[in-house]
């Protein structure tokens, strides 16, 4: 299968389903992981112009220690409209491109606005690029990739009903989520936070749930005629 992963910053989608596309990876399947935004207001010091640069390295980095293909639409932070028919355009090519079987992105109620947009985004292509007169560089598609929902940052306010046992790929996960040194750094020496340990404990807790050492969990897009009968979750 093609996996594409569309999350909005360069590290959201390590954080949330890192170690189920290295598990992808693992079993011969193609990932691909897309981020609509460049991150360049995610941080207090650094100039938002070198911290897109430095964040688009850092995600290229983290897509290879993943085993994936990296992609950038390189849309400014804050700056995410669903409604925007360019970005979008642009985003179905991105999954006509990687004839995506499947589509990973955020729960469409997050705890941030570019979060709830990049789902919409994600949502909407996953029609449109069945369309024929949505012209791109690739040709159009004949069947809807199924989405699915990542969890939420702490897992508030998602319930899984699915759960992908990450426990040998976790350190894969967190070597690549280290890459984003920008946020991983800053969080540490300036909020306290050990975002790897915090991620570590989510993935942990998931776990639990599902009587593994370490989860990640999913809810599947319920939308006609996005559904298979077959799992389509490692």
């Amino acid at each position: 299968m093609n996996i594409l992963g569309i999350g909005s910053h360069p590290d959201d989608l390590e954080i949330g389903c890192g170690g189920t596309l290295a598990k992808y990876v693992k079993m011969g399947h193609k990932v691909f992981m897309c981020h609509i935004a460049n991150g360049d207001m995610g941080h207090a010091e650094i100039m938002p112009d070198a911290l897109r640069k430095i964040r688009f390295e850092e995600a290229r980095r983290a897509a290879g220690i993943l085993g994936a293909e990296h992609i950038s639409l390189d849309v400014g932070d804050t700056h995410l409209e669903s409604s925007d028919k360019v970005v979008r355009d642009k985003l179905v090519e991105v999954v006509r491109y990687a004839k995506a079987d499947l589509i990973i992105t955020h729960n469409p109620d997050d705890y941030m606005r570019d979060h709830m947009e990049a789902s919409r985004f994600a949502y909407d292509v996953s029609f449109c690029t069945t369309l024929p007169h949505i012209l791109t560089e690739s040709p159009f598609m004949k069947t809807f990739p199924p989405v699915y929902y990542m969890d939420t940052l702490a897992g508030i306010g998602f319930e899984p009903t699915e759960y992908v046992d990450i426990t040998d790929e976790i350190e894969t996960k967190l070597e690549a989520l280290n890459c984003h040194e920008s946020q991983v750094k800053w969080m540490l020496e300036h909020d306290k936070i050990d975002f790897l340990d915090f991620v570590r404990t989510c993935n942990k807790f998931r776990g639990l749930q599902c009587s593994v050492p370490y989860a990640e969990g999913f809810r599947q897009y319920a939308g006609w005629p996005h559904f298979r009968t077959q799992r389509m979750l490692p």
